[in-house]
C-alpha cells in the first residue's frame, strides 16, 4: 500500500490505463471497420449476383432487362442492390451490345427495314476499369475495347462473365457503382478517431505532468526566496501523501528550524553585544560616578560652610547649587538606566501585592504632579490576585511609565489615571494620560533602545519597560493619539 502512494506507482498506473485504454479503443475501431468492410463487400456480392442472373435472363428472354426489373414476381433486385448497380450490359458473340439496364443509348434501335440496329462494343467509349480480367483467359483479348486495360474517368468497376448459349458465347457484363468517396471516408474515419484519442492522451498528460509538476515549481520558487534571506516562506504541500509531499513537508522542517536558528543566532548575538555594553557600561559607570560622589559632597560642604550671609546672595547661592546638584542626580539616574538595561536580568519572582507596588510608585511623583497641576487617580473596582514578580523590577516598570506620563502633561496640567483589574491569569494594568500624545510614526520604535524624542533623554525608560515584562512573562501594549493622550495596557501573570 505504501507503494501505491508514491508518485511513481501513480504516474506508472495512469500511463498503464491510457495505454490499455488506446490499444482498446484502437481494437474497437478496426472491429469496426472490419464488420464495416465486410458488410459493403457483401453488398457488392449480392449486386454482382443479382446483375448477372438478370442478364443471363436477359439472354434467354426477347425481355429486355429494364422491363424484367420491373415485374413484380421478380427476385432478382432491391432498392439496396439498385444503388450498387450502375448499368448491366449484355453482349453477344458479335460483341454487339443487345440489352442494356440504364443506358438508353447502348438499346437496339429499330431500322429503316425494321429489323434491328446495334451497337458495337467496340464504339462504346470510357467504361470503367475490368475487374479481374485475367480470369477471362484467352477471351479477354477478344475484347475489342482497350479501355478496360487502364483507369477510366468514369466512376465504376466492370465485371464480366461469359455465358455460353446455343448461338455461341455471350457476355453479361456488370458495371458497380464506385466507392472512392465511401472508401476514403471509411479510411479517414479511423484516423480522425486516433487522432481524438491522441489528442485526450496529450490533454490528459498535459495535466498530469503540470500536476506532479506544479509541487516542484513552488519548491523552486520558495528555495530562491531562502537564498535570497527569507526563511519564513512555507511551501503548500497540497494535502499530496506521496514523494512530492513528504519533500514538502521536510522543506516546511528546513526553513522552520533555519528561522529558529537564526532567531536564536539574533539573540546569541544581543546577549553577546548586551554582555560587552554591560562590562564597558559597568567599568565607565564607575569612572564616572567616583566624581559625580565628590561634586555632590562637595555642593553639600560648600551650601553648609560657604552661603553667603547676604539675603540676595544666599538665594542666588541656593538656587545654584541646587540645579547643580540636580543634574548630578539627572545624570547618575543616567547611569544607573544604562546599567539596569545592559545587564543580564535576574528577577526574584514572588508573590506581589500590585497595588501596593503602583502606589509606592506613585508617591515618586506625586510632588512633581502636584506642581505641574496633574491629577493622579487609582482605580481598583475588584479583587485582583497578587502576581509573581520581582518587586523592584515592578518599581522599577511603574516608575519609568509614570515619569514618563507626568513629563507629557507638565506644561499644561491633566489628568493620570491608573485602573487595576483581573484578566483571566493575568491582572492589567491600563495606565492612561492626558498628555501631548506620540505621533503614530513613533508608535513601533519607543520600545527600542536609545530612541528618544527628549533632547535629555536616553532613550532607556520603556526599553526597560519592556525588558521587565518580557522576563516576567507579560504583555504590553500602547495606544496615543496625538495632543489627545496616551494609554499603556499592562497583563502581568498572577501568582498560582
Amino acid at each position: 500500500m505504501k507503494f501505491l502512494n508514491t508518485f511513481r506507482a501513480r504516474l506508472l498506473i495512469i500511463l498503464i490505463v491510457l495505454l490499455i485504454a488506446t490499444l482498446f479503443f484502437q481494437y474497437y475501431l478496426n472491429l469496426r471497420t472490419q464488420e464495416e468492410n465486410n458488410r459493403l463487400r457483401e453488398k457488392q456480392e449480392q449486386a454482382l449476383v443479382a446483375g448477372f442472373a438478370l442478364g443471363t435472363v436477359g439472354i434467354t428472354t426477347t425481355d429486355y432487362l429494364s422491363d424484367l426489373v420491373k415485374r413484380e414476381d421478380q427476385t432478382f433486385f432491391d432498392e439496396q442492390i439498385n444503388e450498387r448497380i450502375q448499368d448491366i450490359i449484355v453482349i453477344n458473340q458479335k460483341w454487339q451490345i443487345t440489352d442494356s439496364l440504364n443506358n438508353d443509348e447502348l438499346v437496339p434501335t429499330v431500322g429503316a427495314n425494321k429489323e434491328a440496329v446495334y451497337k458495337n462494343l467496340a464504339d462504346v467509349k470510357n467504361l470503367p476499369p475490368l475487374i479481374e480480367s485475367k480470369r477471362l483467359g484467352a477471351d479477354f483479348a477478344k475484347f475489342p475495347n482497350a479501355t478496360f486495360d487502364t483507369d477510366a474517368e468514369t466512376d465504376g468497376e466492370a465485371h464480366v462473365i461469359p455465358v455460353d448459349t446455343s448461338k455461341g458465347r455471350w457476355y453479361v457484363m456488370v458495371i458497380l457503382k464506385s466507392d472512392k468517396k465511401e472508401s476514403a471516408q471509411r479510411a479517414a474515419r479511423p484516423l480522425v478517431y486516433t487522432l481524438l484519442v491522441l489528442s485526450l492522451s496529450t490533454f490528459i498528460t498535459i495535466l498530469l505532468v503540470w500536476r506532479f509538476t506544479r509541487p516542484l515549481a513552488d519548491l523552486s520558487n520558495a528555495a530562491r526566496e531562502v537564498a535570497a534571506g527569507n526563511l519564513c516562506v512555507r511551501v503548500d504541500d497540497r494535502g499530496q501523501r506521496n514523494e512530492m509531499g513528504e519533500l514538502a513537508a521536510r522543506f516546511n522542517e528546513m526553513t522552520g528550524e533555519l528561522e529558529k536558528k537564526q532567531e536564536l543566532e539574533a539573540k546569541l548575538q544581543e546577549a553577546e553585544k548586551s554582555a560587552v555594553v554591560g562590562r564597558l557600561g559597568s567599568a565607565i559607570a564607575h569612572e564616572i560616578r567616583n566624581p559625580l560622589n565628590y561634586i555632590n559632597l562637595t555642593l553639600d560642604h560648600l551650601r553648609a560652610k560657604f552661603r553667603p550671609e547676604d539675603e540676595k546672595k544666599s538665594a542666588d547661592f541656593e538656587k545654584l547649587t541646587a540645579q547643580l546638584k540636580a543634574e548630578v542626580a539627572r545624570i547618575n539616574q543616567q547611569i544607573s538606566d544604562f546599567l539596569s538595561y545592559s545587564r543580564p536580568p535576574t528577577p526574584n519572582k514572588q508573590p506581589t501585592d500590585v497595588r501596593a507596588a503602583i502606589e509606592d510608585s506613585l508617591r515618586i511623583v506625586e510632588v512633581q504632579a502636584a506642581d505641574c497641576a496633574i491629577k493622579i487617580g487609582l482605580i481598583q473596582h475588584e479583587e485582583v490576585p497578587k502576581i509573581l514578580a520581582d518587586p523592584e523590577y515592578l518599581r522599577s516598570l511603574f516608575n519609568n511609565l509614570f515619569i514618563n506620563a507626568v513629563h507629557a502633561m507638565q506644561e499644561r496640567g491633566g489628568r493620570l489615571t491608573v485602573k487595576i483589574s483581573a484578566d483571566g491569569d493575568f491582572a492589567k494594568i491600563e495606565i492612561a494620560d492626558t498628555g501631548n500624545g506620540i505621533p503614530e510614526e513613533n508608535l513601533p520604535k519607543i520600545f527600542e533602545p536609545y530612541f528618544s524624542t527628549k533632547e535629555t533623554g536616553t532613550g532607556l525608560g520603556l526599553a526597560i519597560v519592556q525588558k521587565i515584562i518580557d522576563v516576567h512573562d507579560g504583555e504590553i501594549a500602547v495606544e496615543s493619539n496625538l495632543n489627545e493622550g496616551t494609554e499603556f495596557v499592562v497583563r502581568l501573570p498572577v501568582a498560582k
